[in-house]
């Protein structure tokens, strides 16, 4: 046999059996030829370093990086992650099937493997005005292309257990495929008929009861650890030896600061062995039990005939990564990306219909308590709180000092004028406002502010800048990310990212906010199939009951939120 590399001295992670091997790999063609070689072009002695196969990351969604596809694999490819379940059903609720595609050609020839879900909620509910819709008929068309491999997360739970049509008819178009779930806090019986319908993977979970249940249920459990929603600490006792087939990692949503400071897929595992899960456990559960449960052929163990993508390790129980290999060829070392990235192909067009001279936050004064949003800090789900807000001139203003402050979204894609209005605490600015194209999952403009003038000067610079993220304070922008691709990604370089990313959470401490992640927590106030109250275009939605309620009225009762 003739290897084009062969390793020597290697300590192979053997997936299948937990065993470290004391051996050597071969290499051909881009897949692992065995463990040894008659011959090799390329000979490389690794003095008893660790080899394991690369990472999968189970559910991720490339646009919340706010990276273009480049640029998050060259952010990714050195902590080890070499490949990706991507399901862009954030781009889709912006482009439709003109976003999907334009993803797929631009993760074509990336060093990073891509596989994608096709998006089942575009929209996401009902109770937003969409970018786009996809019906049954375009989810099999999504399903028919290359990489697509099966149905992104099921977020629209009340539909499923209303047995909405064409939701079950998605759903149908998938089946013998995997199907992502996606239903925090569902138990019992609800539980149960979600699972029968199709859904078989969860990365919502919050508790280890939670997740213990939904485990029982036949559901693989995604744990997942993002920049906002952390639940690794809280669901790691799941994963032992015996579930470990059924537990998986994923990161969904990670922002530049969070890849730079702890890593991508790497960081998940370190963390798991942290909390005492030995390292052959910790590694399966990242590689071939996720590239099983996602039918992945080839991927996931070093073996005879599955592909040549591994780590080189310094230290296993560390998790060091020094290199990393896809298809047998070098793709990161010492940290750093060092696989030539093709060039991205043009973007479609989002243009921001925004009829600024229209545009209007007023909340009509009304008697009694108020619903407001209560933000949860490194959390996605929210609490529905009353409050007595502050009222002049018989409209409701924000009132800073007791951090309720007003939040709107402006529908972007169609020009219907639509501006949903609320209030929200948990912020703490104490001046000017923020506003963001990034509004998951419908993304329009969602802004909030602690006054109206700051909230229409941080809209109106989105609409001039074609979508982003900025900070205004007096009329001024303090800061600003350009998101050019829809409204999500930027087009520029993972450094000047960060760095704009850094400017943007300073300025949005200096106007007093107290949250990690300002931007972060603000583009899940607009999912409304998270519980509890959200926002979207259309208004407040409760999301337990499924429907727009007012800021004022209907079933209010009680005391003011403390």
């Amino acid at each position: 046999m003739v290897a084009d590399l062969l390793l020597r001295n290697a300590r192979v992670l053997d997936v299948f059996s937990g065993r470290v091997l004391e051996t050597e790999l071969a290499v051909a063609d881009g897949k692992v030829l065995g463990f040894g070689a008659d011959e090799a072009h390329v000979t490389q002695d690794l003095d008893g370093l660790y080899l394991v196969p690369g990472l999968i990351d189970a559910h991720v969604h490339l646009e919340s990086s706010r990276l273009s596809p480049g640029e998050f694999a060259r952010a990714v490819l050195p902590h080890g992650t070499t490949a990706v379940i991507a399901d862009p059903h954030e781009i889709a609720n912006v482009l439709g099937l003109r976003g999907v595609q334009w993803m797929i050609e631009a993760t074509k020839e990336l060093p990073l493997r891509v596989f994608f879900m096709a998006p089942s909620c575009v929209p996401a509910s009902p109770w937003e005005t969409p970018g786009a819709v996809l019906g049954p008929e375009e989810i099999r068309e999504i399903l028919s292309w290359e990489r697509v491999i099966g149905l992104g997360e099921v977020m629209n739970y009340p539909g499923v257990l209303a047995q909405d049509p064409v939701l079950l008819a998605k759903i149908a178009a998938a089946q013998g495929k995997p199907i992502d779930g996606h239903a925090p806090g569902l138990s019992g019986s609800d539980l149960w008929r979600y699972v029968r319908a199709g859904p078989r993977t969860d990365h919502e979970c919050t508790s280890l009861a939670e997740a213990q249940e939904k485990l029982g249920a036949g559901m693989h459990i995604l744990i997942r650890e993002g920049t906002t929603a952390r639940n690794l600490a809280a669901l790691i006792p799941l994963l032992t030896p015996l579930s470990a087939p059924f537990v998986h990692f994923c990161t969904d949503d990670r922002e530049p600061e969070t890849l730079l400071s702890e890593g991508h897929m790497d960081d998940l595992v370190r963390k798991a062995m942290a909390h005492g899960v030995p390292p052959e456990v910790a590694v399966a559960s990242a590689t071939i039990h996720t590239a099983r449960a996602y039918g992945l052929v080839g991927l996931g163990a070093l073996a005879p005939g599955y592909y040549a993508d591994f780590l080189v390790l310094s230290d296993l129980q560390c998790f060091r990564v020094e290199q990393v290999y896809v298809g047998g060829k070098l793709v990161a070392e010492g940290g750093r990306c060092v696989a030539e990235l093709p060039p991205m192909p043009p973007p479609p067009e989002a243009p921001l219909r925004v009829d600024l001279a229209k545009l209007s936050f007023r909340i009509p004064a009304g008697k009694g308590l108020a619903r407001a949003i209560q933000v949860i800090p490194n959390e996605v789900v929210t609490e529905e709180i009353l409050v007595r807000p502050r009222v002049s001139g018989n409209e409701v203003v924000a009132d800073p000092e007791q951090d309720i402050l007003k939040i709107a979204v402006v529908e972007r894609h169609r020009g219907t004028g639509n501006v949903g209005l609320g209030l929200v605490r948990g912020f703490g600015l104490k001046t000017g406002a923020l506003a963001s194209t990034v509004a998951h999952d419908s993304h329009h403009i969602v802004v909030v502010g602690t006054n109206d003038e700051d909230m229409k000067a941080a809209v109106a610079e989105l609409v001039h800048l074609g979508g982003g993220q900025v900070v205004v304070r007096d009329g001024s922008v303090l800061a600003a990310l350009p998101l050019p691709i829809a409204g999500l990604m930027s087009d520029r370089p993972l450094a000047e990212v960060h760095h704009l990313s850094q400017e943007l959470r300073a300025a949005a401490r200096l106007l007093g906010s107290t949250l990690p992640d300002p931007f972060m927590a603000l583009s899940f106030l607009a999912l409304p199939v998270i519980p509890r109250l959200k926002i979207t275009d259309r208004g407040l939605v409760d999301v337990e009951t499924f429907r727009i309620v007012p800021v004022f009225g209907e079933e209010l009762h009680g005391e003011p939120g403390g």
